[in-house]
């Protein structure tokens, strides 16, 4: 992911709120969100490359998103990649706080990234770039391929629109959200961080929503979770040059365990 918004605990209707999305080379291989047939309670897309996911959700309503962190120079391959780090916890058993603290301890195994991972009751964050376990106060929060709330343009764009919806419910505030994730607005120059891969690269990445022939969004998606125990996933999946190529959409009511 490289555009995680949330609102936490903070909605009248939704215990839960994301707006999310992935931007990524276009010849890299992925499958759209749908349940896996390996692992059924899990409900996310798939990158076939690494095998693990960028976003998802299980029955339950465990949740998990992880984002690169952006850093200038490339890094050397991994042991691990990054996408087992929300596959791992939504095939598990831990709960969201033992995944975090075991991955605190196997940091070292991937690149840079960041990782929110919890539930309706609990979002925990974490980057092997900070090195500290934060437990999500309620409210409104954004993440882009630096740290939890980094006040990078489009982070700080994207929480003011989600802080500004009212009681909006499905499908109108999917709706608005999947408007949100579509601004493909860059900001002027002097307000773009510098992470070392240049001018021209931090203004093509300074987007919410990214549009060229090689790199952009693949996909836009909305998780609801709802007081009610019914959550609402829909995802967008886009081509080059940001091309719309399809739309999933899924509702079912928590399992209670």
């Amino acid at each position: 992911m490289c555009l995680v918004l949330t609102v936490y605990d903070s909605h009248p209707d939704y215990r839960l709120i994301v707006a999310a999305n992935r931007d990524e080379f276009h010849d890299r291989p992925t499958l759209p969100a749908a349940f896996w047939g390996d692992a059924p309670e899990v409900l996310a897309g798939r990158d076939l490359r690494a095998g693990g996911t960028w976003l998802g959700i299980d029955r339950a309503g465990r949740f998990g998103a992880v984002t690169n962190y952006r850093q200038g120079r490339r890094e050397a391959g991994a042991a691990r990649s990054r996408g087992r780090l929300v596959s791992d916890y939504l095939t598990g058993e831990q709960s969201s706080e033992s995944h975090i603290v075991t991955v605190e301890g196997e940091a070292a195994l991937y690149n840079g990234f960041s990782l929110l991972a919890g539930d309706a009751r609990e979002l925990v964050y974490f980057s092997n770039r900070e090195g500290i376990v934060r437990r999500l106060a309620p409210g409104v929060h954004g993440l882009s391929n630096h740290l939890l709330d980094t006040p990078w343009p489009k982070v700080s764009t994207g929480k003011a629109a989600l802080g500004a919806l009212g009681r909006e419910r499905a499908p109108e505030l999917t709706a608005d959200l999947l408007e949100l994730l579509s601004d493909r607005e860059q900001p002027a120059d002097s307000l773009l961080p510098e992470t070392g891969v240049g001018p021209e690269w931090e203004r093509l990445l300074s987007s919410a929503f990214i549009a060229t022939a090689e790199y952009g969004t693949r996909s836009s998606t909305v998780v609801l979770i709802g007081r009610d125990d019914r959550v609402v996933f829909v995802e967008r999946s886009f081509g080059p040059n940001g091309v719309a190529v399809g739309e999933v959409s899924y509702e079912f009511a928590l399992s209670r365990h």
